[in-house]
């Protein structure tokens, strides 16, 4: 016997929807995820600004090998068995100067070598210090432009976890809306076949007595079983809509939800001017533009810095020492310096340099006018959103007006339909109006939220309380 599934009930209102959305839906999910991928980009880069300790070791190494040697009692070289055992290890800390994009150094090495054959000896070469710093003269500084870019990509990977969620947020009124409108239908499909029963009944007395047609009343008849298919209908579009949204927010698909309608908002002024400001300054689409530059003109720079000769310098100054013992190759360390410049000059490419450049500067100006292009496209969106915003404002009064008009129009008509005062088409008029306003009343509702959370996330800010939704991230993390 199979056991059916239990069902729990959960009432939401429209903020609680959006709360569960952006905790637990799976979009929500995928985009902190994609998030976490871009701050340990970001971490590893912060890393790479510190000191770094390397520890390299070759803990083993025997060669055995035949090799060409000159013996000079018959002077004649020969080929003699040679074996060699030996061991190395270096600690070496590095830590990279950004201004310059070179790095400094600073190493500690020990080798140990122990020869095998005719001529066994034992060998430990030791580097108590070394310090040093290489970069290259003239070429391209890494360092600087990683400066520049890394901050920026993290920055726009957040705001673009802030303005998915707002996307999530959408989704989670669209679904909340799609759900209470199959609420509201199933509701008014309830009432209007009790309703056609009654207007049935009561027509059925008014034609024994010749009030009403035959015909009239076949319509009754046939507006009851309409009223019923109606119902039934309703009812698998409030479970559908009511499956959509268990689904989106993670819940179980058996929980019947109930949605509870928001009260008329508050009206609020957002000024354009300041509402495009902060699309400049907090979309991640402007800010993935500005990274797009920034790394168009860290191109051309490098390609730049390639078609040009290039010198690079590495120098040291430390200390080492070679011994038969261990403690020996530690006594007594000589100086150790190290100075070397080298030079790489281009002289024939047939041009594959010069191209190399101007491919790069083009590129740039392409980024820079797609950049400016979706300024232009976010600015246009986010003025019409705000011009809707106000406009739907309005509608929100409007159609909670029709809608209280249309509900005492029913009740009226249908009271004077049962004394007889009012026909059928007007009772069927009446009710059609009440659907249509219930409908248009909830989608004010939607259309008006809707605006509210694009208007968020074109520009990351809650005009409601006045706070950047990226100042309020930080504080929660």
């Amino acid at each position: 016997m199979l056991i059916p599934a239990a069902v729990s009930a959960v009432t939401l209102t429209l903020e609680r929807t959006i709360e569960l959305a952006n905790d637990s839906s799976l979009m929500a999910f995928r985009y902190r995820n994609m998030y976490q991928s871009s701050y340990w980009q970001y971490v590893s880069y912060r890393a790479g600004r510190l000191p770094s300790l390397s520890l390299s070791l070759t803990p083993a190494k025997y060669n055995r090998y035949m090799t060409q040697r000159y013996d000079s009692e018959q002077n004649i070289d020969v080929f003699r068995e040679q074996q060699m055992y030996s061991a190395s290890a270096g600690l070496e800390i590095e830590q990279n100067f950004d201004l310059l994009g070179g790095t400094f150094y600073l190493e500690t090495d020990l080798e140990y070598l122990r020869n095998f054959g005719a001529n066994k000896y034992t060998q430990y070469s030791s580097v108590p210090l070394r310090i040093g710093y290489r970069q290259s003269l003239i070429g391209f500084n890494t360092f600087k432009w990683e400066r520049k870019i890394e901050p920026l990509r993290y920055e726009k990977a957040k705001k673009q976890l802030i303005y998915n969620m707002e996307n999530v947020s959408e989704q989670a009124v669209t679904y909340f809306f799609a759900l209470a409108l199959a609420q509201v239908e199933y509701k008014l499909a309830e009432e209007n076949v009790a309703s056609c029963d009654t207007l049935y009944v009561i027509g059925k007395r008014r034609y024994k007595i010749a009030a009403i047609s035959h015909a009239d009343l076949l319509t009754l008849e046939l507006d009851r079983v309409n009223a019923r298919n109606t119902l039934e209908n309703s009812r698998i579009s409030l479970k559908r809509a009511m499956f959509s949204l268990a689904s989106f927010l993670g819940m179980d698909k058996n929980t019947e939800i109930e949605v509870k309608m928001p009260g008329r908002p508050q009206p609020i002024d957002i000024p354009v001017d300041l509402a495009l400001g902060y699309a400049k300054e907090n979309n991640p689409t402007l800010l993935g533009h500005k990274q797009t530059i920034l790394e168009g003109e860290r191109e051309v720079g490098r390609t730049k810095a390639e078609s040009r000769f290039n010198a690079s310098v590495n120098a040291s100054v430390g200390f080492n020492q070679v011994a038969d013992d261990f403690s020996g190759a530690y006594r007594s360390p000589l100086r150790q310096d190290l100075v070397s410049v080298s030079i790489s000059v281009p002289l024939i490419d047939w041009g594959v340099r010069k191209g190399k450049v101007n491919m790069a500067k083009n590129n740039l100006n392409v980024s820079r006018i797609a950049a400016r292009q979706d300024e232009l496209s976010i600015e246009e969106d986010i003025i019409m959103t705000i011009s809707d915003y106000k406009v739907r404002q309005r509608l929100i009064a409007s159609a909670s007006e029709a809608l209280d008009l249309a509900d005492m129009a029913y009740v009226q008509t249908q009271q004077r339909f049962i004394i007889g005062k009012a026909d059928i088409n007007s009772i069927t008029l009446s009710l059609s109006r009440r659907q249509e306003a219930s409908k248009n009343y909830i989608s004010a509702l939607q259309n008006f939220w809707l605006s509210h959370y694009k208007i968020r996330r074109l520009t990351l800010h809650d005009f409601e309380s006045g706070i950047s939704l990226s100042d309020q991230f930080d504080l929660k993390n």
